[in-house]
């Protein structure tokens, strides 16, 4: 279960500018018939550990990033098989995971879990170079904005998350419970999402599917430990999946 490493608390939010010019918008991967919506947040500023950061032309998706989409690069599924069996761009797709990538939670619909940051970097790249826009992972004080929606108070979790009381042991399609006030979903629970901290490091936020209640919220934050792939058979361990961390996903911003 992911702890809650000294609890985040966000000052204060300042949404300083309506979104009256910046519309939410699909984003469809030419192609394939998969799309998503990417949902602009207002300017403002939030202040996170005692240091207060600027939020400024950025959207985020507004779900968790599904496996209908991840599957297209994670599974080379936008090359023919002529480039697939010649290896184009293989040196930045990963290799396929031991096992069912989904654990058997569920596919179309579903979160993307156990990748490992590096992997939620590749796949941001690629989602860049295929639309022609700046995708990435969010910061770490852009994640707690866009969650805290304008309040500093915490959601109702059972009216916005899954956890272990009512995720049934495993994630759920996305989308399904209450957005927050920006129209976001599944902000806190489901999967733990990848962001980059202030310092350049990596961590996940929100709390999963498979904590308790009190370790579900916008204030929810793990780093890496060894153990969320302590059973990958390889040695070195793998650049692109976290055998033991079906806990984990992403959700991605774009630069506008």
């Amino acid at each position: 279960m992911l702890p809650i490493a000294g609890l985040i608390l966000c000052q204060s939010i300042l949404a300083a500018t309506p979104m009256a010019d910046r519309a939410p918008f699909e984003e469809k991967i030419p192609g394939t018939l998969v799309k998503f919506k990417m949902v602009p947040l207002p300017d403002g500023k939030v202040t996170l550990n005692g240091k207060t950061h600027e939020i400024k032309g950025v959207s985020i998706s507004d779900t968790e990033v599904t496996w209908d989409l991840f599957d297209i690069w994670a599974f080379r599924l936008d090359q023919t098989s002529e480039e697939q069996a010649t290896g184009v761009d293989a040196k930045s797709r990963p290799s396929k995971p031991y096992g069912a990538p989904d654990r058997g939670f569920g596919h179309a619909g579903y979160p993307a879990l156990a990748m490992t940051a590096h992997g939620a970097e590749e796949f941001c790249r690629w989602l860049s170079k295929k639309t022609g826009k700046k995708y990435r992972l969010p910061t770490e004080a852009e994640w707690e904005y866009a969650a805290r929606a304008g309040t500093t108070a915490e959601p109702s979790l059972d009216e916005v998350g899954w956890y272990w009381d009512n995720a049934d042991d495993k994630t759920q399609p996305v989308g399904k419970k209450k957005a927050n006030a920006w129209g976001l979903f599944d902000m806190v629970g489901n999967v733990s999402e990848w962001v980059v901290s202030g310092e350049g490091k990596y961590a996940v936020r929100g709390g999963s599917w498979r904590d308790k209640k009190d370790k579900v919220g916008i204030g929810a934050r793990a780093e890496q430990e060894p153990k969320w792939n302590e059973n990958d058979p390889q040695n070195p361990k793998s650049r692109w999946w976290l055998s033991n961390a079906p806990f984990i996903g992403i959700r991605v911003v774009c630069e506008s």
